[in-house]
């Protein structure tokens, strides 16, 4: 797997460790892993043929991509699934006060990169400046996920990665350098393995129906009918499992059913098998049948799926907790609530706001994972006036004339179409009345979720978003439609009704939006992110200002994530494409000219082979690939087309031999401004209200595309030299030079990003987490803020401008009382200042007052 080119650089800038930190430990470069091997639907070169039979892979949100692991227990072998492991003490009393991180470092775990590996970090994490260490999914998954979001076993944690006791240690090594650990949770979902029996609790349920002790655990619908065979049962009190492909027979083998390597109990009197392509009986994650929702609302199904973590949290093993998807909940404040009551420490939920959406005020959580910050900061650095013109090149190059709202609305009715059936078909059930106005008030929601409790008065907002939703859908529909009957009944009729209506709007935005829409337009791909709207092109300042005023202290904010569509330097550089898109334009038209494919999928292959460059065809491949079938406009991951997908390669080794060089030249005449956007967003995220993560190896630049090419390994004994390097110049520097020194002028971009990185989060250390935001005039081409009276931060945007204008003349930014120090050039200043001359060497500026 290539990693970013790291250029020479001379020698770095002085960088002072923070207070009382020793140097770094030594600690063993790991050695050469194995290749992480292809996303599941990611074929590698040639592409195979599929076996007979073979059931296509299930593909969900870019969140999860779950693996289809055959396991090694038959169906007899299943431990008893009421058994508690010894691990699990009693749970623990209610919480008192709890501590926010000061920043939090994410680190995605997998079979080969285990507690064990993190812990020989401790060193370099503690003088990064880091206080907590962030880790995706711990229980017990599939063996060979490298995700972790496929959780098997709530009753441990994952053995691949080192157990109960290797977590122990790692927390007992992090504890000695001060830092603590925060854990990524999955309420929403259990996997379905393959073979089955890989889940106790699901093969009880399969084998003892609703007599099984786990009967309450999974949201299935007994009543499904079944699939036309003339069996007479009707829905019979069986779940539908869709595994059936096109070839192959189920065969009884014992007291097991196996279906190629699926395997399930005799007989079958709970469940029946369908086609792979149909619904599935039970609530699941978006539109992978193989995650089968939990009913954590049931108190009894919250303890035992909750009972080891808490338990970490008891022993002070786990001081933080992060929770996933709570939008597919059946009520996520009842479940945030009983979360911190019985946990008691900082949570934040991975909610999904748009536009001017905010976290609903009833959650008992900390905030939010950083996705609406995340694309504020993008739209402060992206020029409005390059919208017009980005927004024409892109209809040339596609054939698209649709604004991004139409595209919108037709991705979600299609995909309601394609995937929905299943719940569609339960949630009219319960809501009764016309099915099509159902659909199309689906399809009209704009958010994830309207937050309508049953038994309760609807909040007014909640109220006014499926209203107009129904305004907009009674416009699709016949005249005489019942639009207001069916938004009261969601809104206030059965308890049923109002839940599944939320619990259904979510996979529709997700699978509608994040995975259709936003791979169909895409005029400046940068703004095409989780939660983003791409057709708002930048943003003022004094609106992010606002933004960030209102921020609470202990919410999240980041700018890579494992779901990001692309990391953060690939979006500062696609940024810098809103201030030149005419010289953006004949580059496009030259690499066209010269290799094409298909105008839905080239102009996005352009943006990100140059935003990504230096790429290699094969994860090149993997990303458009994926970007393909997401599309829908000619594959899909139900639908295959090797023809298509021979072509996607053609086109990329074409494009890589052919382009390579031009790419490669475009990309490095847009690095100076690239560069300083880069440096600017990170230094804002860092210098926010709220808690800063950094997705691993982003302290460095990162050109990473959606996953799975950004939970490739990170080269972190490069980051660990760096940071050594860096530390022992400055132990030899005077730390108060009056001028930055010689060093610091020729600071390569990584080194850049790991200087503010580690400055940064030190100061974090000394500032009150409450001080306020404090907005300061700088002018079009700079944002600048203080917290309290103790931090200022200055970054440059829209450097393209700026330097067109005859760079920053005479404007001046007027300091708060004091003296106040540049923490990366050591140079004091007071009062009013040339930007000029704060600005000279590096696009951003960090200042703390003595």
């Amino acid at each position: 797997m290539s990693e970013p080119v790291i250029q020479p650089v001379p020698e770095p800038a002085p960088l002072e460790p923070a207070p009382g930190i020793v140097p770094p430990e030594s600690v063993p470069e790991p050695g050469p892993g194995p290749e992480p091997a292809p996303g599941p639907g990611m074929p590698p070169d040639p592409l195979p043929e599929a076996p007979p039979g073979a059931v296509p892979p299930q593909v969900a949100h870019d969140e999860i991509l779950p693996e289809s692991v055959p396991g090694t227990r038959a169906g007899g072998d299943v431990p008893d699934p009421l058994a508690f492991p010894e691990e699990v003490p009693a749970p623990p009393p209610s919480p008192g006060s709890y501590e926010v991180p000061v920043s939090t470092y994410r680190f995605q775990l997998t079979p080969d990169f285990g507690f064990d590996k993190v812990a020989e970090l401790s060193p370099y994490l503690r003088d990064l400046g880091v206080s907590h260490v962030y880790l995706s999914p711990i229980l017990q998954a599939v063996p060979e996920s490298r995700h972790g979001y496929d959780v098997t076993d709530h009753s441990r944690v994952r053995e691949e990665f080192g157990g109960v006791e290797g977590l122990r240690a790692l927390s007992a090594t992090l504890a000695q350098h001060g830092i603590g650990i925060v854990v990524d949770i999955v309420p929403n979902h259990m996997t379905i393995p393959v073979p089955e029996s890989g889940n106790a609790q699901l093969w009880s349920v399969l084998k003892d129906g609703r007599e099984s002790p786990y009967a309450s655990w999974f949201d299935i619908d007994w009543s499904v009918e079944g699939d036309g065979d003339g069996d007479g049962d009707g829905g019979g009190g069986k779940v539908n499992m869709p595994v059936l492909g096109d070839s192959g027979e189920a065969v009884a083998d014992g007291d097991v059913l196996r279906y190629h390597d699926h395997e399930f109990p005799l007989p079958d009197t709970h469940y029946r098998l369908v086609d792979w392509r149909r619904g599935p009986g039970y609530r699941r994650f978006f539109d992978v049948s193989s995650l089968i929702g939990v009913r954590v609302e049931d108190p009894e199904v919250f303890d035992a799926t909750h009972a080891v973590i808490l338990s970490l949290v008891e022993e002070g093993i786990v001081q933080g907790l992060r929770v996933d998807h709570p939008d597919g909940l059946a009520e996520p404040r009842g479940y945030l609530s009983r979360l911190r009551e019985r946990s008691g420490v900082w949570t934040v939920a991975e909610k999904i706001l748009v536009g001017s959406e905010r976290l609903p005020a009833d959650w008992e959580c900390d905030g939010t994972t950083g996705y609406e910050t995340l694309n504020r900061i993008t739209r402060l650095f992206v020029d409005p006036a390059g919208k017009e013109p980005l927004v024409e090149l892109f209809a040339l190059h596609t054939g698209v004339r649709d604004g991004y709202a139409a595209v919108v609305r037709e991705s979600k009715a299609e995909v309601l179409d394609l995937f929905f059936d299943a719940e569609i078909d339960r949630l009219h059930a319960v809501v009764g009345s016309d099915r099509r106005t159902l659909v199309e008030l689906l399809a009209a929601m704009p958010v994830y979720r309207a937050y309508a409790v049953p038994g309760e008065p609807v909040p007014e907002a909640s109220a006014a978003i499926v209203e107009e939703a129904g305004r907009v859908a009674a416009g699709r529909l016949p005249e005489g439609s019942p639009v207001a009957e069916v938004v009261e009944r969601v809104l206030n009729g059965p308890a049923e009704a109002v839940t599944r209506f939320q619990q259904t709007c979510g996979p529709v935005m997700a699978k509608g939006v994040e995975d259709t829409a936003l791979y169909r337009w895409y005029p400046l791909s940068c703004l095409n992110e989780v939660g983003g709207e791409p057709d708002r092109f930048g943003g003022s300042v004094e609106e992010f200002h606002a933004f960030c005023r209102e921020m609470p202290p202990g919410t999240m904010t980041t700018l890579s994530t494992h779901d990001t569509k692309r990391s953060e330097d690939v979006r500062a550089r696609l940024a810098v494409l809103s201030e030149l898109p005419g010289e953006w334009a004949a580059a496009v038209g030259e690499w066209s000219a010269k290799v094409s494919f298909d105008p839905a999928l080239d102009y996005l292959a352009w943006q990100n082979l140059m935003a990504s460059w230096p790429i290699g065809p094969d994860r090149f491949f993997d990303y458009l690939f994926k970007a393909a079938r997401e599309a829908k406009t000619s594959i899909s991951w139900a639908t295959p087309d090797p023809a298509y997908e021979r072509g996607i390669r053609d086109f990329v080794g074409r494009a890589v031999e052919e382009c390579g060089a031009s790419v490669a030249e475009f990309a490095a005449r847009i690095e100076p401004y690239a560069r300083s956007n880069s440096l600017g967003q990170k230094l804002v995220q860092l210098m926010l209200p709220g808690v800063p993560d950094l997705y691993w190896g982003n302290e460095i630049t990162d050109f990473s595309l959606v996953d799975p090419d950004n939970r490739r390994p990170v080269d972190f004994p490069l980051r660990r030299r760096m940071l050594s390097a860096a530390q022992a110049h400055a132990s030899q520097a005077h730390p108060y030079e009056a001028h930055p020194s010689p060093a610091t002028s020729r600071l390569s971009w990584d080194e850049a990003k790991l200087a503010i990185t580690a400055r940064a989060l030190d100061l974090r250390r000394r500032l009150d987490p409450e001080a306020p935001y404090v907005p300061i005039e700088a002018g079009e081409h700079a944002i600048a803020f203080a917290r309290g009276d103790r931090a200022v931060t200055v970054a440059t945007r829209l450097p393209v401008g700026l330097e067109r204008s005859g760079g920053w003349g005479s404007s001046t930014l007027i300091l708060p009382r004091g003296t106040w120090r540049d923490l990366l050039s050591g140079t004091e200043y007071t009062g009013r200042i040339p930007l000029a001359h704060l600005l000279s060497v590096h696009p951003v500026a960090l200042l703390e007052r003595d």
